[in-house]
């Protein structure tokens, strides 16, 4: 089997992997979102599993318990949870993200309940208050883990684990660098299928499997000149590669992402401190998402080169001639920065085209002309 067979395999069948590890013995913790340190479940001894949801299953039971007009993203996990895909998990953590996923955490333990249940409340304000109110969040965290663990958290073994992820996370940049190239070697799609497979995963077996991608990647020849415009994505989840499938068929190529399922969650280390959970607060509480607050700086052009400014780099060191905003209807956060994100390239000179989607794959059609339009328009 290649190793992008693997890939595909492991995209396609998420759950398999941690229901053998759960089966061996081994506890799978599921979780929400950028802001639950896998490092903390790792040290344990326990394996920790994103939760996702399914843009090709309609959602046909959670909308019984929660309001229709909520992230179709949260309901569509929600009603996996309900139709028993879940039941693997012997635990259940949800950071406080966004309202939605905070409100759904007790709705979900109260019709799903998992023998270990947390919500970890996170700031939504940056600054030297916020970091010490999330480093108590995070130590609760690890001393209700390590209880229902049966083990105590050494501080050597966060450290190693530490120094897992940050493999990882070095390994992934890796990959996006073969991006860079023009026209790159690797696609958005198959870089989505990487990154998605492995967030049900254990980081040895993903770190394994994208240094086999990486270096088939290397072996690949390099690819001739085409012309198409680079294309740079920023939103919240994209999990299927449905969307990007659709926007490299389209005629483009996607080389970069601000994405919570893309460069949002592994781009920063955890950096080395002498109390490891004074590093794990420091990359965490400075994911770059919509929910989170910066303390205004200066003027409004000011503010928002401090707020977007890493996005503009990005976009110019990957070379993107455009940027694509996919945002998952109802999500407040995105709705609200997206606007101003919106101003601030196109005062830069990248064009933008800003879609509201349904976590659907029902919808690509539709999307198809807008998509084609706009290529057409920065060619």
């Amino acid at each position: 089997m290649s190793i992008m067979q693997r890939i595909e395999a492991v995209y396609a069948n998420r759950g398999a992997r941690a229901r053998e590890l759960r089966l061996a013995g081994q506890k799978v913790i599921g979780y929400f979102c950028c802001f639950v340190p896998d490092e903390i479940i790792t040290a344990l001894g326990m394996v920790p599993f994103r939760i996702q949801g399914s843009q090709r299953e309609p959602i046909d039971e959670a909308d019984a318990l929660l309001e229709p007009m909520a992230c179709p993203f949260a309901r569509s996990c929600f009603n996996l949870a309900l139709k028993g895909q879940y039941e693997f998990l012997d635990g259940f953590v949800a950071p406080h993200s966004c309202d939605t996923i905070e409100r759904m955490y007790h709705i979900w333990r109260s019709n799903t309940p998992s023998p270990f249940n947390h919500l970890i409340n996170v700031p939504h304000m940056v600054g030297p208050s916020s970091a010490e109110f999330y480093k108590n969040e995070l130590r609760y965290f690890a001393e209700c883990l390590a209880e229902f663990s049966g083990r105590k958290l050494e501080k050597e073994n966060l450290r190693e684990a530490i120094r897992l992820y940050n493999r990882r996370r070095a390994l992934l940049r890796e990959a996006y660098e073969l991006r860079k190239e023009s026209p790159p070697r690797v696609s958005g799609t198959e870089i989505t299928k990487l990154i998605v497979a492995g967030m049900g995963l254990p980081a040895e077996e993903h770190i394994d499997m994208v240094s086999a991608f990486i270096e088939e990647v290397k072996q690949r020849p390099a690819r001739q000149p085409d012309g198409l415009p680079r294309v740079f994505l920023w939103g919240n989840e994209i999990d299927d590669i449905a969307f990007i499938e659709l926007v490299e068929s389209c005629g483009a190529h996607v080389v970069m992402d601000d994405l919570c399922t893309g460069t949002r969650f592994f781009w920063e280390d955890v950096p080395e401190t002498d109390d490891p959970f004074d590093g794990l607060v420091q990359k965490y509480l400075a994911t770059h998402c919509p929910r989170s607050l910066k303390p205004q700086v200066g003027a409004r052009a000011d503010d928002l080169e401090n707020r977007f400014g890493y996005i503009r780099r990005f976009a110019a060191q990957w070379k993107a001639d455009a940027a694509i905003f996919y945002i998952v209807r109802y999500c407040d956060t995105c709705e609200l920065e997206g606007p101003d994100l919106r101003e601030y390239l196109q005062k830069h000179k990248l064009p933008v085209l800003m879609i509201e989607d349904d976590y659907s794959t029902s919808t690509m059609g539709q999307l198809r002309t807008r998509i084609q339009a706009f290529l057409e328009m920065i060619v």
